[in-house]
């Protein structure tokens, strides 16, 4: 259950903080004094998303402490991360800024939204005013029913969408290989293309690079004649030259090898000097090398430059670099060597769909099987409740047929049905159902479906309720209140007059803002508020007198009706 809910900077929520209670807990207040803000602050502490005006402010910040009191959803909680024990507390944290970011917490550990409205689903939860809608559309009863067929079903939900996305892949392969009339042919004929242009450029791996250099070598051959004969003319000099670097450097070396002859102490001196002379006389002997093997053919060169506009074409034309094209040319290949004995793939493609198909149709079976046994027992559950609540003369039926084509469900085609009356034939829900028997018929469905969850919200059930009917569903609620917590927003003086903790939501101006206020009521302040859900604004003694009998009424009739 919800033990307290923080709520700062929410909308027209400065800040409240909220204690709420075991069972009936009732929202009660003016229309647009903000209880559904205070049902979205819960959505949102749950991981919900919520709209642009949640965020007062900078920055939105909810914390709310959850007593978990079911032993069922510990081993659940264990799995997801979450560890727990019955009667723990979880503490809940969610901030939401201006530029739409959002940090969760759990017990202070910093958790994925994900993960937040995994462990929430468990605990809470939240049926708003949309979700009548949901049984108007006849394509939702089968989600709603899901809902009731537990994790067996989600297993085989999981295993079916293998099978689909499976199915769908050999779809995609049979489409490829027959492809449009005429498709498969040009195809062909491209692939075959590519490849005998591929192979007619004969690339290798390094080539483009080797190619390059060389024709830079040969493109500067004069230059590189001319600048290596100097710098060999100057190391060496001619036959008579005395001012060489060498003749100079081996002058150098006499004298140094005689003054360390003298001065031993000159001997490092004399030893680096003789490495330099016989690395001089290495480097000159290279370049004469090297101005031998310089060639300048012309020839050469332009064959070099012919072969590297072949290699730019094809880069070019497939916008690709060598290695890539070479991996494309394994692929054309290998798609051109497929096709050799494409008529024996796509044979065994179609014998793969049809196992597929098989796969898929046992599979729907299983579903419909699970669906079919919780259908029969939730539709009796759902009429026993119905009668509790002034329909006493209803049948409720959920039809089940197969459909030809399946999806990520299955293939059941699944519809509420209902006769509200003696004598009349069932019929689909939305077609006939008011907006009372909607209520009756949502919060029947949710007393079932809740059973492991500790709480309840009901934002505004009791819509298009009146009269007895209001009374009856206000003693159902509290009914189940007694096993477990609801938080109700109501506007029937019937539903709040049944509160075990009554909290009323009203606006304040202060300092020229609009601010909602959480106050939670005693027995005179919920007296007043029933008063003025049966009378309107104008609370007269009458009403008052009215209010007060239908409290006291309310607390006896809990007493002999709801244990």
């Amino acid at each position: 259950m919800i033990a307290s809910l923080t709520v700062n900077n929410v909308a027209l929520i400065e800040r409240a903080e909220v204690t709420f209670g075991a069972g009936l807990n009732i929202l009660s207040g003016e229309t647009g004094a903000g209880k559904s803000i205070l049902i979205d602050a819960i959505k949102f502490l749950l991981g919900g998303r919520v709209a642009k005006d949640f965020v007062r402010g900078d920055f939105a910040d909810v914390s709310g402490i959850i007593r978990i009191a079911n032993t069922a959803v510990i081993a659940t909680l264990a799995e997801l991360g979450v560890e727990a024990e019955t009667g723990e507390e979880l503490l809940i944290n969610r901030t939401l800024n201006a530029q739409g970011r959002s940090l969760c917490r759990i017990n202070g550990r910093q958790v994925t939204n994900r993960v937040l409205k995994e462990v929430a689903a468990f605990l809470v939860d939240i049926h708003s005013q949309h979700e009548h809608q949901s049984l108007l559309n006849s394509a939702r009863h089968i989600d709603l029913l899901d809902q009731f067929c537990g994790a067996e079903l989600e297993r085989l939900k999981a295993e079916l969408a293998e099978l689909i996305a499976d199915y769908r892949e050999i779809l995609k392969e049979i489409r490829e290989i027959e492809g449009a009339p005429g498709q498969r042919e040009a195809q062909l004929e491209i692939w075959e293309f590519q490849m005998r242009e591929i192979k007619a450029a004969n690339l290798k791996l390094e080539e483009e690079d080797e190619l390059t250099i060389k024709r830079n070598r040969l493109s500067a051959a004069d230059k590189l004649h001319k600048n290596a004969n100097e710098a060999l003319f100057r190391l060496n000099g001619g036959n008579f030259d005395t001012n060489s670097a060498t003749d100079q450097i081996g002058k150098a070396l006499t004298l140094v090898m005689d003054l360390a002859k003298w001065d031993e102490s000159q001997k490092n001196l004399e030893e680096r000097l003789r490495e330099v002379a016989i690395q001089l006389a290495d480097i000159s002997e290279e370049l004469g090398t090297y101005t031998k093997d310089l060639d300048s053919d012309p020839l050469e060169l332009e064959k070099i430059e012919n072969r590297l506009d072949v290699i730019y074409r094809i880069k070019k034309k497939y916008r690709a670099d060598i290695p890539e094209i070479l991996k494309l040319a394994e692929e054309i290949e290998q798609k051109l060597e497929r096709n050799l004995n494409i008529e024996e793939e796509l044979l065994a493609l179609k014998a793969r769909r049809k196992e597929s198909l098989r796969a898929i149709s046992a599979k729907c079976n299983e579903m419909s099987a699970i669906r079919r046994k919780e259908a029969d027992i939730v539709q009796v559950q759902i009429q026993e409740i119905l009668k509790e609540l002034g329909m006493k003369d209803v049948e409720f039926a959920i039809s089940m047929e197969k459909q030809a084509t399946f999806t990520a469900a299955g293939n059941d085609n699944l519809e509420f049905m209902i006769s509200p009356n003696l004598g009349e034939s069932l019929k689909p829900l939305s077609q006939i159902a008011s907006g009372g028997e909607m209520s009756r018929v949502m919060l029947a469905m949710k007393t079932i479906i809740a059973d492991n969850i500790g709480t309840l919200i009901f934002d505004e059930i009791d819509a298009g309720v009146s009269g007895r009917t209001a009374q009856q569903v206000a003693e159902k609620l509290a009914h189940i209140a007694k096993n477990r917590q609801i938080l109700c927003i109501t506007h029937l003086p019937q539903i709040a007059a049944m509160a075990d903790n009554h909290f009323l939501i009203s606006k304040e101006v202060a300092n020229n803002q609009t601010l909602t206020q959480v106050t939670e009521l005693d027995y005179r302040g919920s007296i007043a508020e029933l008063a003025r859900l049966i009378g309107g604004a104008e609370i007269t003694q009458t009403t008052v007198i009215a209010a007060t009998e239908m409290k006291d009424m309310g607390l006896a009739r809990k007493k002999t009706h709801c244990h």
